[in-house]
């Protein structure tokens, strides 16, 4: 009698050139179309139908600042429909139905303060996630964003900024300035960030002083950190620092070496 042997099931191999999910809770709740609010340690971001409606991080300027700080909008027009309604995303929109505020103006202020509250909420975290549903959230008139453009440009801004510096001590601790070896030539955003560099704002601070997305102005501090014009203050004035991304170790080299091309071409 002839034996037929049936090899054995082979074992599943994980894709290296899939994306990583940056948050698997987050894209369980995208794939299930959840709608609802996904709290973690360092941002907050809210769902419709699976898409990121709203994103807030006590570490990045909110979208009231964001529209307010350069004249975009009257800080009473911003406070008279905050008084009104029950949170950012529908203040905005009863400013858009007042006509108070052009709606090119409000949709791309809306995305910078999702990207940059994103950015901060998808950071590593040792706390778990807690994610609770609320039918009453609809998508409204300002855009959404799928769950894997957000998860794709916050990993974009993390390898950028590891690039630029890969210390992340600037991040979080108040700044002083210091002595570079060399002149160098600043751009009229790194002056203006090095003038608020007084030993006692964080990046984040001086980001919110002055009116812009967190994100772009630790990528100032980090350029001005690698000219050698500011260091982390004194550890005895050090403050919670915002979460550092991990290393970059992501062995698809040819994907990085796109993203580098891609990042020098900004």
């Amino acid at each position: 009698m002839t034996m037929v042997r049936t090899p054995p099931p082979l074992l599943p191999v994980r894709d290296k050139t899939a994306p990583r999910a940056l948050s698997p809770m987050l894209t369980r709740l995208a794939e299930e179309r959840a709608t609802g609010v996904l709290l973690r340690e360092y941002g907050t971001l809210y769902l419709a139908e699976g898409r990121v409606v709203h994103a807030e991080s006590p570490l990045a300027p909110g979208l009231d600042v964001l529209l307010t700080a350069h004249g975009t909008l009257a800080t009473a027009a911003w406070q008279w429909a905050a008084a009104r309604t029950a949170g950012p995303p529908q203040a905005a929109g009863l400013l858009l139905d007042s006509g108070l505020l052009p709606a090119g103006a409000l949709e791309l202020c809306h995305l910078d303060a999702l990207y940059d509250a994103g950015y901060f909420a998808l950071a590593p975290s040792g706390t778990p996630g807690r994610f609770r549903y609320d039918s009453t959230l609809r998508p409204g008139p300002l855009p959404s964003v799928p769950v894997v453009a957000l998860e794709r440009e916050t990993l974009r801004r993390r390898l950028l900024l590891h690039r630029l510096w890969p210390d992340p001590a600037v991040d979080g601790t108040p700044l002083i300035r210091a002595d570079p070896a060399a002149s160098t030539p600043l751009t009229p955003r790194q002056r203006a960030v090095l003038d608020r560099v007084d030993g006692v704002r964080s990046a984040v601070e001086i980001a919110r002083n002055l009116g812009r997305q967190a994100f772009h102005t630790l990528v100032d501090v980090r350029r001005l950190a690698a000219a050698g014009h500011v260091a982390p203050a004194t550890a005895g004035c050090a403050r919670p620092a915002p979460p550092s991304p991990p290393p970059v170790t992501d062995p698809d080299i040819a994907l990085l070496k796109r993203l580098r091309d891609a990042l020098e071409a900004l």
